[in-house]
């Protein structure tokens, strides 16, 4: 009876102790559950802020490569804006140039033309011809002032060469009937020769009196020779060609 009664008050206390149990079991439970959110949080934020150092750190060389970048541009504007200095320094020299340039070249275009009037009578119409051009182009607005000058000191050249070389060609003498056709012969800008197609008459240029005058039948042979060594059809020998100094003692004998 006695442990009937124990176990009936001993209910209560019992059936206390259990919901106590299983209320403290659901605080586990819960703090349990919050505890794991707080962690899932934590790691979340763990997460952006690994990202956001990430970003921060790409951002850091972002701005440097920037920085860098910038400078680099700096000095690649410095360096234009010297190359556009120095350029417009070169234009400004050029067009003072070409304002120098133009009257010279005409001076020399006019040394030029009285250079080959006053010069030995060979190959007056090739010559003319090229004076000519040389005059027209030096007049046209549409060629460049280096290229005049480069035309110009070609036909100095051209003349220059004549100097230097033995030439013979074939063409007319005289301007008035009768015309004849001789062969030429220019030794240099020293002596310039002819002969007739027969043979039978030669003669020279006489700067002194500008005028033709004939050589003596002695200088038949030299003279052919003359013609076939400057036409290449012989070998070069040593000519006894007649000088000016030899023509003004001949004249005087």
């Amino acid at each position: 009876m006695r442990v009937v009664l124990w176990i009936l008050c001993a209910l209560p206390l019992i059936a206390l102790a259990q919901g106590a149990t299983e209320q403290a079991l659901d605080q586990s439970q819960a703090l349990m559950r919050d505890a794991q959110g707080s962690q899932q949080r934590i790691e979340q934020l763990d997460d952006a802020t690994r990202q956001a150092l990430k970003r921060y750190r790409q951002a850091l060389e972002q701005r440097e490569r920037l920085v860098d970048y910038n400078a680099r541009l700096a000095d690649m504007v410095a360096a234009q804006a010297e190359e556009l200095d120095a350029y417009e320094a070169q234009l400004s020299s050029i067009d003072d140039t070409q304002r120098e340039l133009l009257p010279l070249m005409q001076r020399m275009y006019v040394s030029l033309e009285r250079f080959i009037e006053l010069d030995l009578p060979f190959l007056p119409e090739e010559r003319a011809e090229r004076l000519a051009q040389l005059e027209d182009l030096l007049k046209s607005v549409h060629v460049s002032v280096a290229e005049k000058y480069r035309r110009l000191v070609e036909v100095y050249q051209i003349e220059s060469d004549y100097g230097r070389t033995l030439e013979a060609w074939r063409g007319t003498l005289g301007e008035n009937e009768p015309v004849r056709i001789v062969d030429f012969l220019r030794l240099g800008r020293v002596m310039l020769f002819y002969q007739t197609l027969d043979g039978r008459e030669q003669g020279y240029w006489d700067a002194q009196t500008s005028a033709w005058k004939a050589l003596p039948d002695s200088y038949r042979r030299t003279l052919e020779q003359g013609l076939n060594i400057a036409r290449q059809q012989q070998t070069p020998v040593m000519l006894r060609l007649p000088l000016p100094p030899v023509l003004e003692q001949e004249s005087g004998l």
